[in-house]
């Protein structure tokens, strides 16, 4: 999922070695105070090194000329991306040369489906078999537009529109996120407003219960709530 940066955040915590992880759910910029060109400054002089981790989908907002390959897609369907990696790795470039504080020797590394092609364990395979065996099963049960996997530890068939509904995302003010800022120490790149605006998505629409009466005109809640043990 080129929208996601799951694989890049958790590979980022499982590493440990990580100074920054950009991902296209935290948006971020170069220059300026508070920037990422500031903050790679800052770490190459503490320690003489740094380690960044970037997911294919982060930062297009920056990428020149990315709003025409935006409208083409892949052989997947997915939105074709423009090369964030190699662009990035060229205003880093640029930027330090023109600021003649410091030299870099930066090292570009494009794992592209490397990290898909670690061989099975015992587990991944056990795991296989389950689903193959519970695909089957749905099929000879008549059922079809589904999908096996694992749901609370239970085999389950998924319609295959719960799966397309909607897309699933880092949530950049969750506890996971946290666990990643803690463990690179990298700033979050966004401003208070942007803080608002995230938690304001997350709010669920509250539910009325079923007993609770509201009366527009008078402005009055009567809420009767019955518990049964």
């Amino acid at each position: 999922m080129n929208g996601a940066g799951f694989i890049a955040m958790y590979a980022t915590l499982a590493s440990r070695d990580v100074d920054c992880c950009l991902i296209p759910e935290s948006p971020f910029y170069l220059e300026g105070e508070g920037g990422l060109f500031e903050y790679i400054e800052k770490r190459v002089k503490e320690d003489g090194h740094m380690v960044i981790v970037i997911a294919e989908g982060a930062g297009q907002d920056l990428v020149s000329e990315s709003t025409s390959s935006m409208s083409q897609q892949d052989a997947s369907g997915n939105k074709a991306l423009q090369d964030v990696g190699l662009w990035i790795s060229q205003k880093i470039k640029d930027h330090f040369s023109k600021q003649k504080k410091m030299v870099i020797n930066l090292k570009y590394i494009d794992p592209t489906y490397m990290i898909r092609a670690i061989r099975s364990n015992a587990s991944d395979n056990v795991y296989c078999t389950l689903l193959a065996q519970s695909a089957v099963h749905g099929a000879m049960a008549g059922y079809t537009g589904y999908t096996s996997g694992l749901v609370n530890g239970r085999q389950t068939y998924i319609p295959f529109y719960r799966i397309n509904e909607r897309q699933n995302k880092v949530v950049i003010t969750d506890r996971m996120w946290a666990r990643l800022l803690s463990s690179t120490n990298q700033p979050s790149f966004l401003s208070l407003k942007d803080v608002i605006e995230d938690k304001k998505e997350e709010v669920p629409q509250t539910q009325l219960l079923e007993d609770e009466i509201i009366s527009d005109e008078n402005l009055e809640v009567n809420k009767e709530i019955s518990y049964s043990m």
